[in-house]
């Protein structure tokens, strides 16, 4: 308990440090020297959620200034206004800050996430485009942006300000080395290291996430924008030269333990392999219940009208047009409670023939996951022949029911 104490006061010395270094920010732009360098900076993946996919800033440096001015577009505030609310619709503001970088440093080693500068063979000039264009973005009527997960973060933002500085001398081509979808680089990065993270992720995307993300668009990925840089070049006076002149190392992560075995895969083909022996024996013998179906369908009907909310009432650009809605089907929360032992709706069946055919269309979204949803689907699928093999046993209007035979009552 002592260490976790420590450690938060030391989280609040370097915010306490950056706020009084931003507020005596500089009033007018100074002039780079010789020995000054810009660098990009990128950050591994840290355990929270929001840091699982790594981080990148730009570094201006200048030894005979002084001038420590690193810039981070990944910036955002607690204290605005309905937080919870805008983050979650996708409408929170993200911004710029700047720090020296021994400030950020500290809280990225604190949290265990490695370190890595890219020093760019930038002229004086160009260096000082750089300089300009970010502390223009820094002012405060241009540092607040829309942040966009795929499209518009903090580490897409690095390219379009090197664009800026370098203009045409510049020859920069994106990440060229793997072609693969948005969701496909969410899995890379989150499969096996939080992999209940990334089931859910895969739960909330829609069909935007499955277009092959162009080789500009896959460096929303830091680490794909630190490759894009290695590979970009610069045009010079005598020919082209790479854009990367030197690659350090400055801070390595401890190795983090695993995500332990109760991983999405093991819990829900365990739960199938169960509900499956259950209806087994239920069928078997006769025994007509539908509890577990309440449960089952009230939480698939709860998802969906997540899906629902996430694809009408947020602005995340990518939660829309979700398949998965086909078997996490709103509906069924309220209509699983209209489901009873004693008698059944004359529309139930219709009903189930209608879910149906959803599942069937269902199934072949399902390999665009990472495969967990087959035996949630698995699941849907039995219960739903259990629900309608027991229906056609019980008559419309009510019944007495002991081990497994049924009397009709007369009024």
């Amino acid at each position: 308990m002592r260490i976790k104490i420590r450690g938060t006061f030391r989280q609040i010395e370097l915010v306490l440090a950056i706020l009084l270094f931003q507020t005596n920010a500089f009033a007018q732009l100074p002039a780079l020297s010789p020995q000054s360098k810009a660098s990009l900076v990128t950050v591994g993946p840290g355990q929270e959620l929001y840091s699982g996919f790594g981080h990148s800033v730009l570094w201006i440096y200048d030894p005979v200034t002084g001038i420590d001015r690193a810039y981070n577009y990944g910036t955002f505030s607690f204290g605005e206004g309905n937080f919870y609310i805008k983050f979650l619709r996708g409408t929170l503001p993200y911004s710029l800050s700047v720090s020296p970088l021994g400030l950020q440093a500290e809280h990225w080693k604190y949290e265990n996430r490695s370190i890595s500068e890219q020093i760019l063979n930038l002229t004086l000039t160009q260096k000082q485009r750089l300089f300009q264009f970010l502390e223009t973005n820094y002012l405060p009527e241009n540092r607040q942006y829309q942040y966009k997960f795929f499209y518009d973060n903090c580490s897409t933002r690095m390219s379009g300000a090197l664009k800026a500085a370098c203009g045409d001398s510049l020859i920069y081509n994106g990440y060229t080395k793997e072609k693969l979808s948005f969701r496909q680089w969410i899995d890379k990065y989150a499969y096996k290291q939080k992999p209940w993270a990334d089931f859910g992720m895969d739960l909330a995307i829609g069909n935007p996430s499955d277009e092959i993300a162009t080789a500009d668009q896959a460096t929303f990925l830091p680490d794909n924008m630190a490759k894009a840089f290695a590979d970009a070049k610069v045009k010079t006076a005598t020919g082209t030269a790479p854009l990367v002149a030197t690659t350090q190392v400055l801070f390595t992560a401890e190795p983090e333990p695993g995500p332990g075995s109760l991983t999405p895969t093991v819990v829900f083909w365990t739960l199938g392999i169960l509900v499956l022996a259950f209806t087994y024996w239920q069928i078997k013998k006769e025994k007509i219940n539908f509890t577990l179906d309440k449960v089952l369908f009230a939480v698939v009907g709860l998802a969906g009208w997540i899906l629902l909310l996430l694809w009408f009432g947020t602005n995340h650009g990518v939660t829309s047009w979700n398949y998965d809605i086909l078997w996490a089907f709103p509906f069924w929360l309220p209509v699983i409670f209209f489901l009873s032992e004693k008698k059944k709706p004359a529309w139930f069946q219709f009903f189930l023939i209608f879910y149906g055919f959803l599942l069937l269309c269902a199934t072949g979204n399902a390999t665009k996951h990472n495969f967990v949803v087959v035996p949630i689907l698995l699941m849907l699928i039995v219960r739903v022949y259990y629900i309608n093999n027991s229906l056609s046993k019980i008559p419309t209007g009510e019944k007495e029911y002991g081990s497994g035979i049924t009397d009709t009552k007369n009024n």
